[in-house]
């Protein structure tokens, strides 16, 4: 990879998008974190649209990251940890599709790696997973009032933070 090389993407969806970006912004070695929509049927869907439930969208992360930095294998670490995989269509209070578990993978050995990783964290914890691992499609950003949300009210995005994350509306 040379510096003119575009970073690898990756594409999660772990419950309510603020607190997921946060969690990865905090990685070092991830560089560009968005929020947004993805995995859905509609084009250019709003937030009030997917809060429906009728765009199948979920809300999503999409980073850039430097893989000599973090691989691949990290970020699905920090994803296992960041929520709880095991309940379909919830996070804590947030319930709906948008708030599925969900690996949105870019390449095939990100497919592999996502699959086997499943596998892995469903054996460690002793109960069935339900996230999803699908080929990345369009990703919709979100308003840029979702944009950096829980960073603009105060917490920490520092690389190494592990400060717990609040997230609130």
């Amino acid at each position: 990879m040379t510096s003119s090389d575009p970073l690898p993407k990756a594409t999660f969806a772990a419950g309510c998008f603020w607190s997921v970006q946060l969690a990865f912004k905090r990685l070092p070695g991830v560089g560009r974190v968005q929020v947004g929509y993805t995995g859905g049927h509609t084009k250019h869907p709003t937030y009030e649209q997917v809060c429906t439930g009728t765009t199948g969208h979920a809300e999503a992360v999409d980073m850039e990251y430097d893989p000599a930095k973090i691989d691949y294998p990290q970020l699905l670490a920090a994803f296992w940890a960041k929520h709880d995989a095991t309940t379909r269509n919830r996070q804590g209070n947030d319930i709906g599709t948008q708030y599925r578990s969900a690996i949105y993978y870019h390449t095939e050995e990100q497919k592999r790696q996502a699959e086997q990783s499943k596998a892995d964290h469903q054996a460690k914890i002793g109960k069935a997973v339900v996230t999803e691992i699908e080929p990345a499609g369009p990703f919709y950003p979100a308003e840029d009032y979702h944009q950096d949300y829980l960073e603009k009210r105060g917490q920490s995005a520092a690389k190494g933070c592990n400060n717990p994350i609040a997230c609130y509306g």
